[in-house]
């Protein structure tokens, strides 16, 4: 069965947090970054919840066990139980258990939430590649400090033919001062000294799914994350409907240039689009409409905004009469149907430029 290509982000009558039983919250980028939370997650986290809610947070982040996220949460005024974290350590350490005896030993790459995740599914996490009969290498975010002879450590054994699995590969993760490298950049090098490819088990990919699933046994799940190529990706690959908030790593030029498999169920800026619906993008003669906004394509290869009702090749010089979101919206479905099942090369740096939500480059 072939899956229809999503070419607009979708309606929603009812709040998000009524209409699905369960958030699955991506952390870094979405409830907080480098630690802080960020604007209007603890209150919006805290209706949807009192509202009936379930909340899980999922993260691809493997350094820190739930246990200290769940800590973590609580200190920034998030009332958060340890069950309610879903980590990569978590999958990866269960990808593992299924393909080595009990009680292997696995040389670990990384922070404590892997070593506690591989104890928990039996298994003995070791510290060097000449460990008499290591089963795996397990490489997950050791954070900034991680030494670079760690990574040393693990080439050694991937090179003598040990099975290496991965937490996950995200290139970059979101801090206070900015994108810094991530586990997917220390997988790279580990990749670069051996020719050989890792087992991966975060998103986007299933064995991170599965996790989420059995852990918490949600019917109605909604993915919340910043990331095109994990958190939407991932509920693409799950078949599940997603939101995407612009506090992370994902810009609006980003968006528009979606490929099928990244462009997510709804989008808004933060998290109080939980509370909230979602507006409908209409298809009109021109092109489509959101709110007080128009987005047409242009034979000329430009992706023109324009104030609802507004005529003229051109647009003139109006400055829009409705939420910046909603001409994103708009823009979406004109770059997402132009694109159909490729990605979207019309111009919108000055559409963009209008709502304020570069860049596009």
């Amino acid at each position: 069965m072939t899956r229809q290509i999503r070419t607009s982000p979708a309606a929603c009558e009812q709040s998000l947090h009524q209409a699905y039983d369960t958030a699955l919250l991506d952390l870094d980028g979405v409830v907080y970054a480098g630690g802080e939370a960020i604007a209007h997650a603890v209150e919006s986290l805290g209706e949807a919840r009192a509202a009936g809610m379930h909340l899980a947070y999922v993260t691809n982040n493997a350094l820190r066990t739930p246990d200290a996220v769940a800590e973590h949460l609580g200190e920034l005024g998030i009332p958060t139980e340890a069950g309610e974290v879903i980590t990569s350590a978590q999958a990866v350490a269960r990808l593992i258990a299924e393909q080595v005896e009990p009680g292997s030993k696995v040389l670990v790459i990384g922070g404590e939430g892997l070593r506690v995740a591989l104890r928990e599914r039996g298994l003995e996490p070791v510290e060097s590649a000449d460990e008499e009969g290591l089963a795996a290498v397990v490489q997950g975010y050791g954070g900034p400090d991680l030494p670079w002879g760690r990574f040393a450590e693990a080439a050694y054994a991937v090179n003598r033919g040990v099975p290496w699995f991965a937490s996950n590969t995200d290139l970059t993760i979101p801090g206070t001062r900015g994108i810094a490298p991530g586990n997917g950049a220390a997988v790279e090098v580990v990749r670069i000294a051996t020719g050989a490819e890792p087992q991966v088990a975060g998103k986007p990919l299933p064995p991170m799914h599965r996790e989420t699933v059995l852990r918490t046994g949600a019917e109605r799940p909604l993915v919340v994350g910043d990331r095109l190529d994990t958190d939407i990706e991932g509920a693409f690959n799950g078949e599940v409907d997603s939101l995407l908030v612009l506090t992370g790593v994902t810009d609006a030029g980003q968006l528009l240039r979606a490929e099928p498999r990244h462009r997510p169920t709804y989008v808004d800026r933060d998290l109080r689009g939980l509370l909230a619906g979602q507006p409908e993008v209409e298809p009109v003669d021109e092109g489509f409409r959101c709110g007080g906004w128009t987005a047409v394509a242009l034979n000329n290869g430009v992706l023109e905004l324009r104030e609802a009702g507004a005529g003229g090749a051109g647009g003139g010089e109006d400055t829009g009469a409705g939420d910046p979101l909603d001409g994103l919206r708009a823009l979406c479905a004109a770059a997402w149907t132009a694109a159909g099942d490729g990605v979207c090369t019309l111009d919108a740096a000055k559409a963009l430029a209008r709502l304020g939500l570069g860049p596009y480059g």
